[in-house]
């Protein structure tokens, strides 16, 4: 792998996308189109909570533990699907796990049992996980290096809209429903992004600078081998960015597997009041993807990370722990979405630049989904928690812990922009 510098002056924000050949806008669409369906169904279940624990009885450790298994075997699905990228191709990798997730997410809306609820929604994490990992490095190896940062945290801003998708049907849902019927209704929409199969299926190519490595290796009588990845040469790179990938979804799942209970609960609104303030948390994630992916470009990615998690603990303090009130808070969810989620953008192209062609799909893979399952533990943790410290500090606290995380490995890790991808011989 080589590293150019960059001295074009082209910073405009949408310059990647008229630069982009029609197969490759294609391949953007698809992946855009995998992560929005993904974020909705995966969304759905935050929404579900309060149902779910009237209808199965549970406590609200056991509803957080059902999230912990999802992210748990999302992880897992997700170094799966990375391996299985490297070894069969991107595009086919994406076709499964889109079709994966929506099955089992369908499935969660006919759970008779806590069991079988938490059977479905851990079979669905296989998929939810698997997804990115093929989206991620499919767009990340297609776009040119000075726009990768704002091309990936494009696709990657589809999950503010998957999620706000999630928290218009739940609103209408348990709004014309009773809380029972509403919530088996919510899993059931989520079939619908099987149809995403047959597009990718006819219309998505795979990237060139994977295809040669492919016909390098064919050539050679060489394969693509997972556990490369923790050789001698990759193994710090491996394990900072675990570190990296751990920090960014710790913090954003122990903040919003939670925060539609935290409004209803602790902030006691109404399903139509917290369907407002989710809201306004969901168009700060949305612009956030936008501005953090244009910065990744601009300042770098290691700056951007940083700057992002230092204002992501500060504002995560103003709005879980002081005695704000009410129309105080509405305001702060802009800069709560904003930077929560905007920290997501700089993770495609920053993992995709730090691992070679022939192991991207297992090092990227395997990384941000080891940081997914061990912050997998987040919401169980919060939960159990909230048993003796109010459900807004239990939120905090993890919260503060997961972004120190991620600063610390984005300085120990170099600086990628720019970087440009090439075939491995």
């Amino acid at each position: 792998m080589t590293t150019t510098t960059i001295t074009g002056t082209e910073h405009h924000p949408t310059a990647w996308y008229a630069e982009m050949k029609p197969r490759e806008k294609t391949a953007f669409w698809a992946s855009f189109g995998g992560w929005v369906l993904d974020a909705m169904d995966v969304q759905m279940f935050s929404f579900a909570i309060p149902a779910i624990i009237a209808a199965f009885a549970i406590t609200n450790a056991e509803a957080g533990l059902i999230g912990t298994a999802t992210l748990l075997t999302s992880a897992f699905g997700g170094w799966v699907a990375g391996a299985l990228s490297d070894r069969f191709g991107r595009v086919r990798t994406l076709q499964i796990t889109v079709g994966w997730f929506a099955v089992f997410t369908f499935l969660c809306g006919f759970a008779q049992s806590y069991t079988q609820l938490f059977a479905f929604r851990a079979l669905m994490g296989f998929g939810f996980g698997g997804e990115w990992a093929a989206a991620a490095v499919l767009i990340g190896e297609v776009i040119r290096a000075e726009h990768r940062g704002k091309a990936v945290g494009a696709m990657q801003s589809g999950w503010a809209i998957g999620w706000a998708i999630a928290a218009l049907l739940a609103t209408w849902f348990f709004s014309v429903l009773p809380a029972e019927q509403a919530w088996r209704a919510l899993f059931w929409v989520g079939l619908t992004p099987a149809l995403l199969v047959f597009f990718v299926r006819r219309f998505v190519d795979e990237p060139p600078v994977f295809a040669q490595t492919r016909h390098n290796f064919a050539s050679a009588g060489k394969r693509a081998n997972f556990l490369e990845i923790f050789s001698p040469s990759m193994l710090r790179t491996t394990v900072l960015t675990c570190l990296l990938t751990t920090g960014a979804q710790g913090g954003y799942y122990a903040i919003t597997t939670w925060l539609p209970t935290f409004l209803r609960v602790e902030r006691k609104l109404s399903v139509l009041g917290t369907g407002g303030y989710l809201a306004v948390i969901i168009a700060g994630s949305l612009i956030g993807y936008w501005v953090s992916a244009w910065l990744n470009d601009r300042i770098g990615r290691r700056t951007n990370f940083i700057l992002f998690a230092l204002c992501n603990l500060a504002t995560v303090v103003l709005y879980t722990e002081l005695p704000v009130d009410n129309t105080t808070m509405l305001f702060l969810g802009f800069p709560l979405g904003f930077f929560a989620s905007g920290i997501f953008s700089g993770m495609g192209p920053y993992l995709t630049e730090l691992f070679p062609t022939r192991m991207r799909g297992s090092g990227q893979g395997f990384a941000y989904n080891f940081g997914r399952g061990i912050a997998a533990l987040n919401p169980l943790l919060v939960g159990m928690l909230s048993a003796s410290l109010p459900l807004g500090q239990s939120i905090g606290v993890f919260a503060l812990i997961a972004y120190v995380l991620l600063i610390v490995a984005a300085l120990l890790l170099p600086e990628t922009k720019g970087r440009a991808l090439v075939a491995d011989a």
